[in-house]
Order: C-alpha cells, then sequence, then structure tokens
C-alpha cells in the first residue's frame, strides 16, 4: 500500500479498508505512526534485506499488508518483495517523483531520475550534462553537492523538495541549509558536457595502459552494448572501456580483470569519477577467475591476448567478442580465431597531426589488430 506523507488522510475509503482488513500492517515506524490507534503495525527490522525472508515467514497465512513510500515499484519494497518471489498487489500513491515534476513544471520526458536509495552518490555524474534536468533521490545534501562542485556544476540550479504531498512541504535552495530525510533533489545542469563515449584519454587516470579513443570507439560499437547486459572488460588496464559500456544505459552492468593490483584500484577509482560506481572490479589471472564470473553478453579483450585459455574461454562463452593485439604473436592468435571463428579482422592505424619543425607532421601510433566475432 502506497502511502504519502499526507499519512492515513491522504489514502482513498478502498485503500484504508484494506489496511484496516489486514492480520497484520508491516511498514517503516515513520510510515507506522500514519495509522489510526486500532492498527496495531510491525516495523521492519533493521538491516532488512539478510531478515527479510524469515520475518515474513513468521507471519505465514495471514493477509499482510505492507506499507510504502509513495509508489511501491519505485525504489520501493514493492520491487524487493517482486525480487524475493512473493506474490504482491499493489495500490500505489503519488510518487515524490511526479509530485516533484508538477511542483516544478517538469515533463517525464525531459527529467532523469537517480535513484541514490543504498548506492553510490557517484551515480550522479553519469548524467550530468549541460541543460539537463535531473531529480535526485536519496541523497545526502553534502555529498551530491561536492560531486556538483568537483564535477563542474557548481552553477546549477539546485532544489531541495522536502516533505512533498504533506503538511509540512516546501521547497528551498538545495545549496544552502541541510534538508531532512524526505527530500527529492532537482537539478538544472548548467557545466561541461562530457561524451557518454569516446571520453578523451586524459580524462582517465591511467599508467599507459589504456584503450585509446579511437580503439575505444571501434571496440564498443563491435560490442554492441544493449541496456541491461553485461561485458567482460578482460585486461582492463585503465577499465576505459569498461566504464563507457557502463556509462551508455544505467542498466548496463561490467567487471573489470585485471590482475595488477595498483592498476585495478585506479580502475574503481575511475569508475567512480565517471558516474559508474557499481563497476565490478576483480583482480586476478585470466583465464583463471573468469569460471567464477557470471556469463557475459559480450567479452573485450584488451590486453592477455597471447596467453593460453583467455581467447579461448570467452569465445566459448557464446557471447559477442571483441580482442585488441599489437604484437606480432597476438596477431598471429586472432588471425588463427578468424580462421576458425569467421568475424570481423582488422587493423586499425591512427595518425594525429603534430607540429614537425615549422610545418605540420603525422605522428602514427602503434597499429592494432581487432579481431570481433558476433
Amino acid at each position: 500500500m502506497g502511502i504519502g506523507a499526507d499519512g492515513w488522510s491522504g489514502l482513498s475509503e478502498q485503500a484504508q479498508a484494506l489496511v484496516l482488513g489486514a492480520d497484520v500492517v508491516l511498514g517503516a515506524p515513520r510510515q507506522l505512526d500514519y495509522l489510526p490507534p486500532e492498527v496495531d503495525g510491525v516495523p521492519w527490522p533493521s538491516p532488512l534485506l539478510p531478515a527479510l525472508d524469515a520475518f515474513i515467514a513468521e507471519h505465514e497465512g495471514q493477509r499482510i499488508c505492507v506499507l510504502a513510500s509513495g509508489d511501491p515499484f519505485l525504489s520501493g519494497v514493492g520491487t524487493t518483495l517482486v525480487a524475493h518471489g512473493y506474490e504482491v498487489d499493489a495500490f500505489p500513491a503519488l510518487s515524490s517523483v511526479t509530485l516533484a515534476r508538477a511542483r516544478l513544471g517538469w515533463s517525464a520526458e525531459e527529467t532523469e531520475v537517480v535513484t541514490l536509495v543504498g548506492r553510490s552518490s557517484a551515480r550522479v555524474a553519469r548524467v550530468l550534462a549541460p541543460r539537463r534536468r535531473v531529480l535526485v533521490l536519496g541523497a545526502d545534501a553534502t555529498a551530491l553537492r561536492s560531486l556538483l562542485t568537483v564535477r563542474g556544476y557548481g552553477e546549477s540550479e539546485l532544489f531541495a523538495l522536502e516533505n512533498l504531498g504533506g503538511p509540512e512541504e516546501r521547497i528551498t535552495d538545495g545549496w544552502a541549509g541541510e534538508p531532512g530525510p524526505l527530500t527529492v533533489f532537482a537539478l538544472e545542469c548548467v557545466g561541461p558536457a562530457l561524451p557518454l563515449i569516446g571520453i578523451p584519454d586524459d580524462v582517465y587516470a591511467h599508467d599507459g595502459q589504456l584503450t585509446k579513443r579511437d580503439l575505444r570507439v571501434s571496440a564498443l560499437s563491435r560490442l554492441a552494448p544493449s541496456p541491461g547486459e553485461l561485458l567482460w572488460d578482460v585486461g582492463a588496464g585503465a577499465g576505459s572501456v569498461g566504464i563507457e559500456w557502463s556509462r551508455l544505459h544505467g542498466l548496463n552492468r561490467a567487471v573489470a580483470i585485471e590482475r595488477d593490483a595498483e592498476r585495478a584500484e585506479r580502475i574503481g577509482r575511475n569508475a567512480v569519477d565517471l558516474g559508474v560506481p557499481e563497476l565490478e572490479v576483480v583482480t586476478g589471472e585470466a583465464p583463471e577467475v573468469l569460471s567464477a564470473l557470471p556469463a557475459p553478453d559480450a567479452v573485450f579483450i584488451g590486453g592477455g591476448v597471447t596467453v593460453a585459455g583467455v581467447l579461448e574461454t570467452c569465445v566459448a562463452t557464446g557471447a559477442r567478442v571483441v580482442a585488441h593485439g599489437v604484437t606480432v604473436e597476438a596477431e598471429q592468435v586472432l588471425a588463427r580465431a578468424y580462421a576458425e571463428h569467421g568475424g570481423e579482422l582488422v587493423r586499425i592505424g591512427v595518425e594525429r597531426a603534430a607540429p614537425l619543425g615549422g610545418f605540420t607532421g603525422w605522428t602514427p601510433a602503434r597499429v592494432v589488430t581487432q579481431w570481433s566475432s558476433r
């Protein structure tokens, strides 16, 4: 049962009857305080997730009503219950997102929603772009302000919308004060543009082991990411391919596999800086560590293609595979893969204009051989 900040009086007669007719009512203490005295509510255990199934089992055979804030399926407990296999009849109230857009006059089509409930504030960085409108749920005010300032978005308009729909609703300057826990932040972005893919090389922290921008875009075009897919980035270096795969859509997932511990730590920092803190970093040797990973939809091999078993293990997953090599030995491995599996084999040479005496000349980078399967 969705319930808003207007409490019990905000529920329809039908909704009130359903709550009163339940054998047990579960919810957060704040939500239970909305109920009339004759309803004996039971607060959730804390932390909730580890204890959820045992807690529900205590009420087996009873008609259970669960209170949720607004829409149960917007960063809500409804999503959690369904994911745990429970049958749910949902009765949503107006969500905080709907109320926030109504107050600001923002359309659903032009508004990005980022939830930080149980997540890192770094997720906001992925959606920052000039003139973009963003609603942020569950943000810590200090962390959000700091992130925006560091990312060059300190001139953006930031609103704090507190207790939406309730008697204590108010909208204030999000850059000042300490808003309460029931606050949605609204952001009208003013700041520098950063592409989702093809990010300039100097944005990444790296030690030279980086898939350069032109090669990265070529690889991603053949990896062909779709929303919700999982990528293995094998021999990840600075993590650029996995990071840009993840930036393309909020549901995309990536695992960066890197044997060097210092580089692995650097990948984690790059992922946070570029707004995809959920990117998983696995420190270890391929192909040994690959067997413990969930099956991928696509695999990029940026390093280690000559290591015995790496390419074979990745191809055996049935995923789309893109592999790069810069040595004669690596090229031989990729040529054999092309002969055996087909796909596409290309050599990519990039030259950049640079000063040459008083003129301008071309400076070539190492030629990279790229094999991609379908």
